[in-house]
């Protein structure tokens, strides 16, 4: 992480950015993936958490470019990010207070199989992962789809909330909960989180595989019964 400070037109701007990936946010990376052209100061703005009226209002642009050189480093950083494959142990939430409260700071250990629980998270993640990997399917073809398939971020911050939800929270499953606790994940370090969500879609394939619903297996077999219904009824009235 690197501090200067600048001057401004209303005074003095401290500014703060990271150098490298893992002092970068989820948040942040999926900001910068979302904007096709960005710019040098929309770039400096989601990496420094600075709202982007404030950089402009800086009074020299050659104070502004010293932070060039690092946005290239970082976005050099990127290419790799999705070579990276070593899932950590544990991550660490810092969750809202409530009624007033302080932050709480909780710890959640990483299991080894990231198995998703419960039955709620599971179906969630599995209906994530099977149109993420189906759209990719479609559009670059199957052969070899895990070698070349790379998850959007939006997507891997789903699946994470889905699967942190309950650990983090110490809350029962709930779906409209777990789509707000996004933002929570989105606080991860970047090279903390696709680690984990990319193991999801990769050595899980099996979860794309959609499961037909009980009652959608039940149903023709309930068809079939009406029509061997009638087809007695109808041998009872010739006779």
């Amino acid at each position: 992480m690197i501090e200067r400070i600048v001057k401004t037109t209303v005074g003095k701007l401290r500014i703060q950015m990271p150098t490298q990936l893992n002092e970068i946010s989820l948040g942040q990376m999926m900001d910068l993936q979302a904007k096709t052209d960005i710019t040098d100061i929309e770039a400096i703005s989601i990496l420094s958490g600075i709202p982007v009226p404030e950089l402009q209002n800086i009074k020299s642009y050659d104070e502004l470019h010293q932070f060039g050189d690092t946005v290239f480093s970082l976005s050099n950083q990127i290419k790799y990010l999705y070579s990276s494959n070593v899932i950590p142990k544990e991550v660490t939430f810092t969750l809202p207070g409530i009624n007033g409260s302080s932050p709480k700071e909780t710890m959640v250990k990483v299991m080894q199989n990231l198995s998703v629980e419960p039955a709620g998270a599971f179906m969630a993640a599995r209906d994530i992962i099977t149109e993420e990997i189906n759209t990719h399917i479609k559009t670059h073809g199957e052969d070899d789809w895990q070698e070349q398939f790379n998850p959007s971020l939006n997507a891997c911050c789903q699946v994470l909330a889905q699967y942190f939800y309950c650990r983090a929270t110490g809350k029962q499953y709930n779906e409209y909960e777990v789509e707000s606790f996004m933002d929570e994940v989105k606080k991860l370090r970047v090279t903390e989180a696709l680690p984990i969500s990319r193991h999801f879609f990769t050595c899980y394939p099996n979860l794309s595989i959609a499961k037909t619903n009980f009652w959608l297996r039940l149903l023709p077999r309930l068809k079939k019964g009406r029509g061997s219904n009638r087809s007695k009824n109808s041998s009872i009235s010739i006779q």
